[in-house]
């Protein structure tokens, strides 16, 4: 089972929760995720499966897209539905306006800091370790990029988003820094994913089904060769394939095309004769040089 599985997360299961419940049903050892859900939230969660696991953090970096609601008039320790209110819900003031203009301020990219209850690492530890012991925690705020913002309706303190943002964005910091900038403080409501790099939700079948076909489900599989469609792609020969396989750099000889694409085409895939993904490589010093190889 080498391929991408798109799964949509129920609530109430953390990501490693679906990654053990498909490990159990398909029998395949090697499953992994890409970009961990919260438990609370819904939506799209990509599985990566045999060969494909070697791919997940490249799947990871691709921008997210998300269905929030954002609850204004309480901000809480977790900076969501599941925390605890700090202080007493005031009332809402805030016109329609005031919040969009609010929303405005986020577009781009700009400085944003983590949630005190996230998997971030301080001191070697995650943050929600800390936290849940009432120790400090002392998060670095990190460069995010919100691609697009649209809010798509206001009723009453409910404000619902749909946002697109790069990897490492936190939602739950969106809603906190919005509770901020109105006064009257927020939280995240509700989350559904649903699009993650190339895939999206639409696309995704339910964990409870996926239980159910068992060793079937590699029929859902995306293969590996067509996981990174946005990444340029070369043919190998025999000759490149045999080399690549050793980690071995190739030269234009060991390509279908004969021809080497230059070093400004970034990563790239090596297809082996049959069309299967073998490897990503880049090239310079006239070669490509693999610095991931699938087998």
């Amino acid at each position: 089972m080498d391929g991408v599985l798109l799964i949509d997360k129920p609530g109430g299961l953390t990501s490693h929760d679906v990654v053990a419940r498909i490990r159990r049903s398909s029998g395949e050892k090697r499953v992994g995720h890409t970009g961990t859900l919260d438990p609370r939230a819904t939506g799209l969660l990509p599985l990566v499966m045999g060969r494909a696991t070697r791919l997940a953090s490249r799947i990871t970096g691709g921008a997210k897209t998300y269905e929030a609601v954002i609850q204004l008039g309480i901000a809480t320790d977790t900076d969501d539905a599941d925390g605890r209110p700090i202080g007493e819900a005031v009332t809402v003031t805030s016109s329609a306006s005031d919040v969009a203009a609010a929303l405005a301020g986020f577009q781009g990219t700009f400085e944003q800091m983590p949630p005190a209850h996230s998997a971030k690492k301080v001191g070697g530890r995650k943050a929600y370790d800390l936290a849940r012991r009432s120790q400090p925690v002392e998060l670095a705020a990190v460069p995010v990029t919100i691609h697009d913002l649209t809010c798509s309706s206001i009723e009453g303190t409910l404000v619902s988003l749909r946002v697109t943002v790069s990897a490492g964005f936190y939602v739950r910091s969106l809603a906190r820094d919005l509770g901020e900038r109105l006064g009257c403080g927020a939280h995240l409501a509700s989350l559904r994913r649903t699009g993650s790099g190339d895939f999206g939700v639409a696309q995704a079948t339910s964990l409870d089904a996926a239980e159910r076909e068992g060793l079937a489900i590699a029929g859902r599989l995306i293969p590996p060769s067509a996981v990174l469609p946005h990444l340029p792609a070369v043919t190998m020969t025999e000759g490149g394939l045999a080399r690549v396989l050793h980690g071995n750099a190739i030269g234009p000889e060991h390509l279908t095309g004969h021809v080497l694409p230059p070093p400004s085409a970034g990563e790239l895939r090596l297809m082996g004769p049959g069309g299967q993904l073998v490897a990503l490589a880049h090239s310079r010093g006239g070669a490509l040089h693999p610095v991931l190889v699938l087998g």
